[in-house]
């Protein structure tokens, strides 16, 4: 209805004739976050801009169909483990485990099957003050070969006039591991515009970052000091200004394609800020995670089209994807993933818009 904080309505059909559904979350002015039940994606993000107007400022897709034929993870949410695991193995308890590998020899963003591609239940729509959707999904006992089940909630929640706030809790009936974020391509200039964000300017507070093998695994060493090298953002400067630079690190990635280690005791926290040059949008991250992954849409080739028609190539966009680093099942010395029988996991992520006012 006019004037509604929340509207839904069907943004497409699954082959088995399950109805994916989209649900509308408004703001002040024009901000939108637009949700779709498959993969709890954020399917769009209307953001303002320093002159008034409003845009898209994710990568996707406007129908359906585009999300089902190519797995690209925009927008998605990312379990049971985002990032990588070594050779898809771990050991919990005693026992091994040992996931499909989907990425080169490593398992990647849950396997082959993961909760990007699962139709998830609206559990509950509040049309109060913070106009706000709850998705769940139950991951059953050995889904991609990973032990326990897992219910997992999640729910996305206008709590400023632009601002939109994540939180995912889960539970198992067994020991197992659990790792999940949000898998957004942002472009701060707009979805459609063309513009790569090489010249986005990027601040991300962490001092140290985990530099990784040829397969993007964090290499047998502790975190290294970003001073001195292309990978210090600890001051605004553009995602492009050291990108080309003859770096290991920054070929190993093939760009920045690397989880940065944040400062956390379980608190919401400042992490990122990204600036759009043209069209002066600001968006602040928070979150009470670990770690942070920066990544500078280095694999986006121009094989796919998405919204308006546009071919998505490289650096067309960038991820910033809270959550617990890479290959931690395998590392004791990283933040632990694990997840027991009456523990809850628990993950906040904040997306604050803003504008530029000089």
């Amino acid at each position: 209805m006019a004037g509604s904080k929340i509207t839904r309505d069907v943004f497409g059909t699954l082959p088995d004739g399950r109805a994916v559904e989209r649900i509308v979350l408004r703001g002040a002015g024009g901000f939108e976050a637009r949700i779709i039940t498959h993969g709890a994606v954020i399917q769009a993000l209307i953001a303002p801009d320093a002159k008034g107007g409003y845009d898209d400022v994710v990568l996707g897709h406007d129908a359906f169909a585009g999300y089902l034929a190519e797995r690209k993870f925009f927008g998605a949410t990312v379990g049971r483990y985002a990032n990588r695991i070594a050779k898809g193995q771990f050991s919990l308890d005693g026992e091994t485990v040992q996931l499909p590998v989907n990425n080169g020899p490593n398992a990647l963003h849950g396997g082959l099957d993961g909760f990007d591609r699962k139709l998830w239940e609206i559990a509950e729509i509040d049309e109060g003050a913070e106009p706000a959707v709850m998705l769940t999904y139950v991951s059953p006992h050995g889904e991609e070969n990973y032990p326990g089940r897992l219910d997992v909630r999640l729910t996305y929640r206008i709590t400023g006039p632009t601002e939109l706030s994540l939180t995912m809790e889960a539970r198992t009936d067994r020991p197992t591991i659990v790792n999940l974020t949000n898998h957004s391509f942002f472009n701060l200039e707009g979805a459609t515009s063309g513009t790569p964000i090489l010249d986005h300017r990027l601040t991300v507070a962490a001092e140290h970052f985990l530099a990784i093998d040829p397969t993007a695994i964090p290499l047998p060493e502790p975190p290294r000091h970003v001073a001195g090298s292309p990978f210090d953002f600890r001051e605004a400067r553009p995602v492009g200004a050291r990108i080309r630079e003859s770096d290991q690190q920054l070929q190993s990635g093939r760009g920045y394609d690397h989880t940065y280690c944040l400062a956390r005791d379980g608190k919401l926290a400042f992490a990122a800020r990204l600036e759009a040059p043209r069209s002066g949008r600001i968006m602040e991250l928070f979150t009470d995670q670990p770690g942070l992954q920066v990544y500078s849409g280095n694999y986006l080739d121009g094989t796919i089209s998405g919204k308006g028609g546009k071919l998505i190539r490289q650096s067309d966009a960038m991820c910033l994807e809270p959550h617990i680093w890479p290959d931690a099942p395998n590392r004791p010395d990283f933040p632990s993933p694990r997840l027991s029988p009456g523990e809850v996991y628990r993950h906040h992520t904040v997306y604050r818009f803003s504008v530029r006012t000089t």
